[in-house]
């Protein structure tokens, strides 16, 4: 266990087994402590043939989107980050373009090189995006909802931790429920606007150099390191 500070993934399920499992790797003593769940939301498939691309921000959208997904599968697909184009080839999607950056980043790489028209699958609860110009249709496919939280959670935020969060909800839904309590939680966001919705306080606030879990977990290896108990 590195530095003897256990580390607590919020995210939803299945990106939450998928996570503990990567930081068990690198000897990070970590636990599920999941405080959203996804679910599938009705949907009506588009024509494929009013787009010119799929842009998809998370694997969520892939998993809960249904058979109907099919629909679009002419479609080139640009993903954010390697586990959304994983799952979408795993859906029989072609991915043209895996973004190592944010959303937008990915969108302003879409839209610099013409592409007009853009189907987003995407979640009901959704980050705001500028097209620069181009035309983008959200399209909500399914929904994360907060969880109550599991029965160790009151005891592991007790003590000193370092918590994970994947989503600017999930930076203040993590607020919300230590309180006082983040005096000694060090907190690893995914991105600089997720840190800063998590607010202030915190005993170390950090965000990761790229969105994803790598990033994360290299971070979370820093601080265990740096500041132990």
């Amino acid at each position: 266990m590195i530095g003897g500070l256990p580390l607590l993934v919020t995210r939803p399920e299945p990106g939450n087994r998928a996570t503990v499992a990567r930081a068990a790797r690198l000897g990070i003593d970590a636990h599920a402590v999941p405080l959203f769940a996804g679910r599938a939301v009705g949907w009506t498939t588009p024509a494929a043939a009013d787009f010119d691309a799929l842009l998809l921000t998370s694997a969520q959208a892939v998993r809960h989107a249904g058979p109907q997904l099919s629909r679009l599968a002419t479609l080139p697909v640009h993903a954010v980050g390697t586990a959304t184009a994983e799952a979408a080839r795993a859906a029989g999607l072609t991915v043209a373009q895996t973004g190592e950056g944010d959303a937008q980043s990915l969108l302003d790489a879409m839209t610099s090189r013409k592409t007009a028209r853009i189907l987003w699958l995407c979640g009901r609860d959704r980050s705001e995006l500028d097209p620069r110009g181009a035309t983008l249709e959200p399209l909500a496919c399914y929904a994360v909802d907060p969880v109550e939280p599991p029965d160790a959670w009151t005891a592991l935020v007790a003590a000193p931790a370092v918590l994970l969060a994947h989503s600017a909800r999930s930076a203040q839904r993590i607020a919300a429920l230590v309180g006082g309590a983040r005096a000694h939680i060090k907190l690893v966001a995914i991105s600089p606007a997720v840190a800063a919705a998590a607010g202030e306080g915190w005993a170390e606030l950090a965000a990761a150099e790229h969105p994803n879990d790598a990033s994360m977990l290299a971070l979370v290896h820093a601080l265990c390191h740096k500041g132990g108990k």
